[in-house]
């Protein structure tokens, strides 16, 4: 079965940091791309950043570059969300989710859709305060 946790999320100012985590399990992902999705109270969730996990590549919303970084960590089959220069809109729940990518030879880029990401997990809340 498989498994996405979340957690570092909580409390912070704006202008600092905050590191989140995704603990995977219950498969191997090595063809799959891990992304990070945020949801505001009365907002859509939308992409946040996406990481392949084969390759390493990276991609992100414009809204985050150069603030936020996503890595991973196949060795703890973690994947983290660093997020620096926090804004108050940055506010949201945040979701680890995973979609396979390997297309028989290939790596796709990350989609930017929820729906197109099979595997979610509970969410961890990131509030930044004015």
């Amino acid at each position: 079965q498989v498994q996405l946790v979340e957690s570092g999320g909580g409390l912070v100012q704006a202008g600092g940091s905050l590191r989140l985590s995704c603990a995977a399990s219950g498969r191997a992902f090595s063809s799959f791309a891990m992304g990070w999705f945020r949801q505001a109270p009365g907002n859509e969730r939308e992409f946040v950043a996406a990481i392949t996990w084969s390759t390493g590549s990276t991609y992100y919303a414009d809204s985050v570059k150069g603030r936020f970084t996503i890595s991973r960590d196949s060795a703890k089959a973690t994947v983290y969300l660093h997020m620096n220069s926090l804004k108050p809109e940055d506010t949201a729940v945040y979701f680890c989710a995973a979609t396979p990518v390997y297309r028989g030879g290939y790596y796709a880029t990350p989609p930017h859709s929820e729906n197109e990401y099979n595997y979610w997990g509970q969410g961890t809340q990131v509030t930044v305060s004015s």
